[in-house]
């Protein structure tokens, strides 16, 4: 959500000056994008631009598509098809080689979506909205200026599409993109007929626990949270929780070993690694940390380490199940022949992406298929298009 957070700051700073604005949005991608749905790309009047939906090649004719906008007060969808192997698209030096559909409206910076959007970030919630791109949807009274339907994770909603029966059928493929994680364009029927649709799905970006705040946690801190995570720092010495140590975390838990895993927030998005360089600290982190329903467990240090840590826990009575096994990434990281610890931290980090995206590394270049098409490993899926 670290775009979506610029962009929101960038409405305020607009419209304090009084600035016209419009919000273009990928809702749609095809073959080869360099970006993909939800991609945002605010333009003002003054022809200012915050956030990215390209690698350049599509924001100046948006920038035209925008202008319409801010004028004409209507929001248009337009398609860039990109897929010709000509010299029409090359040689405009258009990057990809793709279609993307973009959705650009004009920015009313008292609007109920901006209020949602901010309200999803500062709590931390899941949030999907149901925005209809065209078709003959009926009019009625809502807090959107554009046909909308938001809803939480919990069910509740926010807004109507003017038709019971769309309504529902928006809010039950809402609650799948928010299971997913993907959004997606779509039909609706209603009874007035059907309309296009784009689901989108807001969630809380990736939390990740680093248990150790040893001097090597320093630059997966500061990478991880350049990345636009949540970092919670673990320890049991306090003077090593300290701002100056770590600027970006956004939180400090000073807890022993064996009760760590009863101290740390945790949801679906939490990932966790075990870097503390003490043997019992760590198998006394994973025994606590088993029994949460993170996702990711990584230890630092070779296999034959965690592998020994895990005979010692079912000596003990742990169990430790295929999933627990599924889930533990010990030694943690992608290999990429990393040594120094911001090397280390580049694997580890890279490593955490890959299995949030149920990918497994490895070269692009020997990727069969669109980079961003679907994958699916465990629970975690992903379903675009695209390449960068």
């Amino acid at each position: 959500m670290r775009e979506l957070t610029e962009i929101l700051d960038a409405i305020d700073r607009f419209a304090a000056a009084g600035e016209p604005m419009a919000l273009a949005t990928i809702v749609g991608v095809r073959g080869s994008t360099y970006r993909r749905q939800g991609a945002r790309l605010l333009l003002t009047r003054s022809q200012e631009m915050v956030g990215n939906i390209s690698g350049g090649c599509l924001e100046g004719d948006v920038m035209v598509v925008a202008d319409e906008v801010m004028t004409s007060g209507q929001a248009r969808l337009v398609t860039y098809d990109l897929t010709a192997d000509d010299d029409v698209v090359w040689g405009l030096g258009l990057g990809c080689n793709g279609a993307v559909d973009i959705f650009v409206e004009p920015v009313d910076p008292s609007a109920e979506i901006f209020i949602l959007y901010r309200k999803a970030i500062a709590e931390e919630q899941a949030l999907a909205v149901v925005t209809v791109l065209s078709g003959a949807a009926p009019a009625g009274p809502g807090p959107f200026a554009q046909p909308r339907l938001a809803m939480w994770a919990d069910g509740a909603r926010i807004g109507t599409l003017g038709d019971a029966t769309m309504d529902d059928r928006a809010a039950r493929a809402g609650t799948a993109a928010i299971q997913e994680g993907a959004s997606r364009i779509l039909s609706l029927l209603g009874s007035a007929g059907a309309v296009q649709a784009f689901v989108e799905v807001l969630r809380p970006p990736i939390r990740l626990v680093v248990c150790g705040a040893g001097h090597d946690a320093v630059p997966v801190v500061q990478l991880a949270a350049q990345m636009g995570w949540r970092v919670v720092v673990v320890d049991s010495r306090e003077r090593f929780l300290t701002r100056d140590r770590f600027p970006a975390a956004r939180q400090f838990i000073k807890a022993d070993p064996t009760s760590a895993a009863d101290r740390v927030p945790m949801d679906d998005r939490t990932y966790v690694v075990i870097m503390t360089h003490n043997y019992l600290h760590d198998r006394d982190l994973l025994r606590g940390f088993l029994r949460t329903g993170a996702g990711y467990l990584g230890m630092l240090g070779p296999r034959i380490r965690t592998e020994k840590i895990l005979d010692e826990l079912r000596r003990d009575g742990v169990t430790v199940s295929d999933r627990d096994h599924g889930r533990i990434f010990g030694p943690l990281g992608l290999d990429i022949g990393g040594e120094t610890p911001e090397e280390i931290a580049l694997a580890i980090v890279g490593e955490i992406q890959a299995v949030e995206s149920g990918r497994r590394g490895g070269f692009l270049r020997e990727r069969k298929g669109p980079i961003h098409g679907q994958q699916v490993t465990g629970s975690r899926s992903q379903v675009t298009g695209g390449d960068r």
